[in-house]
């Protein structure tokens, strides 16, 4: 069992990253309070009580001055896991309704009938509604700032989030695909357009930062899997698109 943690291991076992946690030690929100004997800093069992607290106040919605007040000032541990239960509770309540919401189209589907406009309304709230689950692949490639950018814009998309990223943004990919494995080359004004409306709707995302954009990209290169939370497709078929839409994007 761990009586102290190196930055590197204590970033991947908390889901945090390196960069966010040295970040966190310069503002003296997370500092470590050990040191081995060759002078590096470790984190104690005290800095990983601080750290689960900085995560539970995060999960609230706190700002991360908000929350170095609240710790110096003194938590009422019972009070933070209170309300850090309230909130899982809540996703939990979130993510029952979208099954049920599912479930009642499903069902009329399976029958043959055509769910009423009320249905669909309510599914595309209730899904829009859910956090966007690509956020573990995301950490390599962009700050805990840039992320939250993208969780907040997604948010403010609404019912239309679902239609751009479970509808359209797959078919642009499949698209995409077909031209390349068809032997358009990569300046073909159909490819063009294809990856103009990708880069559309990653300034939808993004607020048009480029270097949010890239990071994104670079987590699609890597773990498209994760990204799209389907079964991950043939790692060269895969590289071989990326490349594809780069060429395309160097070219228009």
């Amino acid at each position: 069992m761990h009586s102290s943690w190196k930055v590197g291991p204590l970033a991947q076992a908390s889901g945090l990253t390196v960069r966010t946690l040295h970040h966190w030690d310069a503002i003296g929100l997370l500092s470590p309070s050990s040191r081995t004997a060759g002078g590096h800093r470790e984190y104690t069992e005290g800095d990983l009580a601080r750290l689960y607290q900085i995560l539970a106040l995060r999960s609230l919605g706190l700002s991360l001055e908000t929350i170095a007040t609240c710790l110096d000032s003194g938590v009422d541990p019972v009070r933070l896991i209170h309300d850090h239960l309230a909130k899982v509770q809540e996703s939990v309540d979130v993510l029952q309704t979208l099954r049920t919401r599912l479930t009642t189209l499903l069902d009329a589907l399976s029958a043959g009938r055509t769910p009423g406009t009320d249905a669909l309304l309510d599914a595309l709230r209730a899904i829009g509604s859910v956090a966007p689950q690509a956020e573990d692949a995301l950490k390599d490639h962009l700050a805990d700032e840039q992320i939250e950018v993208l969780r907040t814009r997604s948010a403010s998309l609404g019912p239309a989030l679902h239609y751009l990223l479970e509808v359209e943004w797959p078919e642009l990919y499949r698209r995409a695909d077909r031209l390349r494995t068809e032997g358009a080359p990569a300046t073909d004004p159909r490819v063009r357009r294809v990856v103009g409306r990708m880069d559309e709707l990653s300034a939808l995302f993004t607020g048009g930062d480029q270097a949010i954009s890239q990071g994104v990209r670079t987590a699609w290169r890597e773990n498209p899997g994760a990204m799209s939370g389907t079964p991950a497709p043939a790692s060269d078929e895969w590289s071989a698109l990326a490349d594809f839409l780069d060429e395309a994007r160097r070219t228009r």
